[in-house]
């Protein structure tokens, strides 16, 4: 009798347990569900918005109404065509290309595709920098300047240091670009630990200090002799990332160093003491406190690693794309980087995902707006809309009919998701 009772409680327990795990995939998977169906949700009004803007629609519709309603699917056809051929490549060369075993010709197939990872390069760098400072509680929106101290940092390294090889220089080069962000992360980190100035007022001051004084630098010591322009030398070869494929496919090394980095800030995030420290400090700092956690060294750290994040992001583009330093170089990757963070959910495998969705689509609008007379602020237009269903899921939900998780299993989902 106490076998069978005993062999009951255990299929009892056995149930109970294949239906958490049940519950936990099926929320997890609408954690998964959400961000792809803001994707498509805002390619659909992306859609409408190119049908709204196209004078060949209104056009159309001045003949008839099926006219129309096949000029509005030819449109929409073309321009997302053409985003897909500038972002991914045209399925046509790349098949031709592999079939002719020309490895020129494969190259050249597979270069917009090439290209557009080296777009998502420093935008996994910029993500995993604000990603790291929200996961401490830290609202760092000084990455762009702090890029800009490590892209000048790293190109002082790449010119002024002639005698290194390779192995060292690059090394040397992108440390030096840590060095500088993180310097420029320390400073608000100090002040908030310190006197209680809030991190958000600090870093969008000391963005304006790092343009400026960037301007100046090469204006003055960084500027190359022989240049009329505000511009630097241009850094030596044994500094520059080494391409993979040579000339002209700009795709380097660069993309590779910040997949690991962002294996490395998961690993110290959810695998290190340290790491579980800025997290329980992000997630509660008076229980922090209580529990013997030192706040004042996670703050200034956890910014100061956010800040070096974020001068890894400008000493990429210096070794890896530009090769030189020029006021302005940045098209926004700090500001940008705070979107990407909220649409990868502060996790680092969702910084690097989002990141090739901004990289992709921001590769692809040039392809979209010669090919298809689209203007490439559409894709601005894109992402706000995807970061807007993304900020309010509710609206997806709603839209698409979603159950709202309840919060026990929401709860269950943030304990468990990237431990």
């Amino acid at each position: 009798m106490s076998e069978q009772k005993q062999s009951s409680g255990d299929i009892l327990i056995e149930e109970l347990n294949r239906t958490n795990s049940s519950s936990r995939i099926g929320q997890l998977g609408q954690l998964v569900l959400i961000p792809i169906l803001a994707v498509i949700t805002g390619l659909a009004i992306g859609a409408i918005i190119i049908i709204l803007t196209s004078e060949s629609v209104y056009a159309a519709f001045g003949n008839s109404i099926g006219s129309g309603l096949g000029e509005a699917f030819g449109v929409v056809y073309e321009a997302y065509w053409a985003l897909f051929i500038g972002a991914v490549g045209d399925p046509a060369k790349i098949s031709a290309a592999l079939s002719s075993g020309d490895a020129e010709a494969v190259r050249r197939a597979f270069n917009p595709f090439s290209d557009s990872l080296v777009t998502t390069t420093p935008y996994i760098f910029a993500g995993l920098a604000v990603a790291l400072g929200f996961r401490t509680g830290l609202f760092n929106i000084g990455v762009e300047g702090q890029l800009y101290l490590g892209a000048a940092l790293a190109t002082y390294i790449g010119f002024a240091f002639t005698d290194l090889p390779p192995i060292l220089h690059i090394p040397f080069a992108l440390a030096g670009g840590l060095v500088g962000g993180a310097i420029w992360g320390f400073i608000p980190g100090w002040l908030k630990a310190k006197t209680g100035g809030h991190e958000v007022i600090n870093t969008i001051m000391m963005n304006y200090i790092a343009i400026r004084l960037t301007e100046w630098l090469v204006k003055g010591p960084l500027q190359r002799p022989d240049a009329q322009n505000p511009i630097s030398p241009i850094v030596l070869e044994s500094s520059q990332l080494p391409k993979l494929f040579g000339d002209p496919i700009r795709f380097h090394i660069g993309f590779f160093i910040a997949l690991a980095t962002a294996w490395l800030v998961w690993w110290y995030l959810f695998r290190t003491k340290m790491g579980f420290d800025l997290r329980t400090v992000g997630a509660n700092s008076n229980a922090a406190k209580y529990a013997g956690m030192n706040i004042v060294r996670s703050t200034v750290l956890a910014m100061s690693l956010s800040g070096g994040l974020a001068g890894l992001t400008g000493a990429n583009e210096i070794l890896g794309v530009n090769h030189f330093f020029v006021s302005s170089f940045s098209p926004g990757y700090g500001f940008d980087a705070i979107a990407l963070a909220l649409l990868g959910k502060n996790h680092p495998l969702g910084v690097v995902l989002a990141a090739m969705l901004f990289g992709f689509l921001r590769s692809g609008a040039t392809s979209m707006q010669l090919n298809a007379g689209v203007p490439v602020d559409i894709i601005s237009i894109l992402q706000a809309l995807v970061l807007a269903f993304i900020a309010a899921p509710a609206i997806i939900r709603t839209i698409y009919r979603l159950k709202e998780p309840k919060e026990s299993d929401a709860m269950m989902i943030s304990a468990g998701f990237g431990d």
